[in-house]
Order: C-alpha cells, then sequence, then structure tokens
C-alpha cells in the first residue's frame, strides 16, 4: 500500500519527499532523466497533476513516468479528467476548505467509477488550500477562497471535518507558485489538533523550508517548481535530504 510505505518512510526517516510534476511543464524528452535524477537522490514518491491542464497528454506522462519508475506514481488530479491506469495511486480528494460544491463532491463523483475501473489505490484526503500571498492556479481554477493564514483555529476545525469524514490524509497547501509557504504555527496546531498524517506543499524553495515544515509537525513534503526549469542533481540531493532528518544523506 503506498500510504504505508511513505507512513514508513516518515518513521523510518523522519518525513517523506515527494516530487510534483505537472504533465504540461515537463517536456517528455525529459522523462527518463528526471525519473533516475529523482531515484537516485532517493524521492519517496512521485505526485503527478495540475491545477489546469493546457495538453492532453497527462495519460501519456504518467504512463512514461510508470515506465521508469521504481517509487509510487500517485496522483494528484485537478479534475475527474486526471485519472490514469498506469498510477499507483490516487490522492481522492476534497477542496474543503473551499464551498464550491464541484471540488467539494462533483467531480468526486464523476471519477470514482474511472477509480474502480483501473483499480487504483484510493488515498481518501481532505485538501486544504492556504492563503499565500498571491491567486495561484488552483485558487483561480476552483473559484474558492483559501484558509486565511492566520487563523489556525479556522484551519483545525477544517482538519478535524476531514478526519471525522473518514479521510486518511489532509493536504495543507499553499498552491504553485506560492510567495508564503504553509505558516508552521499552522501545521503545529493543526497537527496537534487532528490525528490524520499532514502533507505540506507550495513555496519551499530552499531545504531549510523543508526542515521547518517538518519540525513543525508535517510528515509528507511536496516541492515541484524548484526542478521544473532546472533539473538540479545536487539542489535536490539537498531537498531530498533536508526531507529525511534521521538519515545521514552525503551531499
Amino acid at each position: 500500500m503506498v500510504l504505508e510505505k511513505l507512513l514508513e518512510a516518515r518513521a523510518k526517516r523522519g518525513g517523506a519527499f515527494l516530487l510534483l510534476i505537472d504533465p504540461d511543464r515537463l517536456p517528455e524528452s525529459q522523462i527518463p532523466y528526471l525519473i533516475e535524477t529523482a531515484q537516485e537522490v532517493e524521492v519517496d514518491a512521485f505526485l503527478v497533476g495540475t491545477s489546469f491542464m493546457l495538453y492532453s497528454n497527462f495519460h501519456q506522462v504518467v504512463r512514461q513516468i510508470k515506465q521508469h519508475a521504481a517509487i509510487p506514481v500517485i496522483i494528484f488530479p485537478g479534475s475527474h479528467s486526471q485519472i490514469s491506469p498506469d498510477a499507483d495511486a490516487i490522492l481522492f480528494m476534497s477542496l474543503l476548505s473551499g464551498r464550491n460544491p464541484q471540488y467539494l463532491i462533483d467531480e468526486q463523483v464523476k471519477g470514482a467509477p474511472l477509480v474502480k475501473e483501473f483499480g487504483l489505490e484510493v488515498i481518501p484526503t481532505g485538501y486544504l488550500l492556504v492563503a499565500s500571498g498571491l491567486t495561484t492556479s488552483v485558487q483561480y481554477i476552483s473559484n474558492t477562497q483559501p484558509l486565511p493564514r492566520d487563523k489556525n483555529d479556522i484551519a483545525c476545525a477544517h482538519a478535524l471535518a476531514a478526519q471525522f469524514l473518514g479521510m486518511q490524509l489532509l493536504y495543507l497547501d499553499a498552491g504553485s507558485g506560492a510567495e508564503h509557504a504553509v505558516p508552521e504555527e499552522m501545521i503545529t496546531a493543526v497537527t496537534q489538533y487532528s490525528s490524520l498524517p499532514l502533507q505540506v506543499g507550495g513555496g519551499l524553495r530552499a531545504p531549510e523550508d523543508i526542515e521547518r515544515k517538518l519540525a513543525a509537525g508535517a510528515s509528507f513534503v511536496v516541492v515541484g517548481n524548484q526542478f521544473e526549469d532546472k533539473m538540479d542533481r545536487a539542489m535536490m540531493r539537498e531537498f531530498v535530504a533536508a526531507a529525511h532528518p534521521l538519515e545521514k544523506v552525503s551531499v
């Protein structure tokens, strides 16, 4: 089970690093090198998805990633059209921070039969968008308000609702290209109030950012933008090492 593997990585390594791949921004010719690099530096899993698909190559990209990957490939869907039989698992998400029914339940209803047909492992996920200082793609496309950065009580209530709804994972996301990452104070408050493992993404631009999120209580971190324009192996190794504080990874 993919979620169990990630939880085992957290227990053994002190955290897990997930590399987010946006099919619109990754030329297919670069996929083999990206996968090779990521696995060499011990990335724990791949997330594949985007808020808005400009091209129609999603399934082809997932298939190619899976052909080269020895670690889990997890779909991070922006809509029900981003569901592929070639992945290992899917974050079956509800955008609980918003009140747009399309992303609370409509996309899930449309996607559920495909998930069942493809036999994907389902990771029920409470997705909470946090204000980041900019209007991110997910905020614009979903037409929802993010959680205020300074309202930990509101974030905690949403996290607890996700837990009581039976979800297995909580995702606090500042969004792709965020100006500010999710505050450490919010991460600590949420992990103390809810028992769900917490995944954090958006605005993580340095290894120190990752270290602070894990120290605050996050289980998994997600990074994507940093490696879209330049595939820097040494930098990725530093990011992954920061996500594995219980291991000494040579840089």
